[in-house]
């Protein structure tokens, strides 16, 4: 069985339930955290800063994404560089583009070149890839998030992807990779073959953890003999 410790992907918790957070913490696997609006808000929040300001500063070796809420240019950058004083281990998620489509570049060149530590996210395409390749300063931390998850929700195989991905990022040494939108240990053990930097898992997935390369032979006869169980406890039986 493959260790989960000898993972050298990175393990971002994507959540915002404080809870969650402060649980998730205490484990060595966990190296940061991801969260957006619509967490906070399924999280209860009502206070936006307040919030994540509380989160940051309960877990500050970890780090911590904190989106933006607004959807112009000007008050998206105004937004992020006010979130990058929340706490020292905060990265700001700024969406590739705005909802009407714009691409948000000019505002992540610009706090890149300030050295803001920017995570842009809902990334999907190459071309997106390269225009943000262009626009990080190579001096400045950055995350560049691939929803490798939702790529792949649509029949698409999102292995060359993330792995192009890495190899157009490649000269920009302080910038890393997450594979976003996990929908299984699959994709764990995917983004840790390939080298990929980060990736954000769901509480929910990262309790099977324990499963990661489990002996498949092992695996047969657990589901055989639960199956008996069930039989057997149903009183069914066949006439000879």
């Amino acid at each position: 069985m493959k260790d989960p410790l000898a993972l050298k992907v990175e393990l971002f918790v994507d959540s915002a339930d404080f809870d969650n957070i402060v649980h998730f913490s205490k484990n060595p696997l966990i190296s940061g955290f991801t969260t957006n609006p619509s967490l906070m808000h399924k999280s209860g929040a009502s206070d936006y800063e307040a919030y994540a300001r509380k989160i940051l500063a309960a877990v500050p070796n970890h780090q911590v994404a904190v989106e933006v809420i607004a959807d112009d240019l000007a008050t998206m950058e105004a937004e992020a560089r006010v979130i990058a004083t929340w706490g020292p281990n905060v990265n700001v998620k700024i969406p590739v583009t705005t909802t009407h489509g714009e691409f948000t570049g000019p505002i992540i060149r610009a706090l890149s070149a300030d050295g803001i530590f920017v995570n842009v996210t809902v990334v999907f395409t190459l071309e997106q890839v390269r225009a943000i390749a262009t626009c990080l300063d190579p001096n400045t931390p950055a995350i560049v998030s691939i929803f490798a998850g939702r790529v792949a929700d649509t029949g698409v195989d999102p292995l060359p992807l993330m792995q192009e991905t890495l190899r157009l990022l490649a000269h920009l040494p302080k910038t890393k990779v997450i594979w976003a939108s996990t929908r299984g240990l699959l994709h764990i053990a995917q983004a840790d073959e390939i080298g990929c930097h980060i990736i954000t898992v769901p509480p929910d997935i990262l309790e099977k953890l324990p499963m990661l390369g489990k002996d498949l032979a092992t695996y047969s006869l657990e589901g055989v003999q639960a199956f008996y169980r069930d039989t057997q406890a149903s009183g069914f039986q066949i006439r000879l």
